[in-house]
């Protein structure tokens, strides 16, 4: 079987071959005059300024309930040993959300039995709940809505600490 030049398929074959050898062996080496600007003032996604810094800071029961939203402020929330800043649901966690009680505070034992009371909050001035009886049930409650906070991409989480702190570090802006 030969190589048959008279079809036109081939023969488009033979140059696109041919054009980009020689694109390979002989590269252009021109530099470009100018900068281009087709896309300078085209992009959309841009933001209009650079996100705050992120600073991480320990909190314990007493540090992290300032953050309760009252007064504008952040709103931190504590959910086995993990503070999320959930600022952004403050129709959920602030002074008049359905969740309230559990801004600036450890929500574990509330989050595990889904209880909105003030009774399962353990005093600022106590040690951290250990959850010793919580069920198998209310353990699984508590990772779900950690799952929740954890996924979700409105909700801010940091890595983890260990310690009788609040094992959690977190720290927005100058308000620290």
């Amino acid at each position: 079987m030969a190589f048959d030049l008279s079809t036109p398929v081939n023969t488009a074959l033979l140059l696109y071959i041919i054009y980009t050898v020689q694109r390979i062996l002989f590269p252009s080496n021109k530099v470009a005059q100018s900068v281009p600007t087709e896309f300078k003032n085209g992009y959309s996604w841009m933001p209009k300024s650079h996100p705050p810094t992120l600073l991480f800071k320990t909190y314990t029961p007493k540090t992290l309930e300032p953050f309760n939203g009252e007064e504008g402020k952040r709103i931190l929330l504590a959910i086995s040993g993990v503070v999320y800043d959930v600022t952004a649901g403050r129709n959920f966690y602030g002074p008049n959300g359905m969740y309230a009680n559990f801004a600036g505070r450890d929500a574990s034992r509330g989050m595990a039995k889904q209880s909105f009371e003030t009774e399962m909050l353990t005093s600022i001035d106590q040690p951290l709940d250990k959850l010793d009886d919580l069920t198998a049930e209310e353990i699984d409650n508590m990772k779900g809505e950690s799952r929740k906070h954890r996924t979700t991409n409105r909700y801010l989480r940091h890595p983890r600490l260990d310690g009788s702190l609040l094992k959690q570090v977190h720290c927005l802006w100058q308000t620290c």
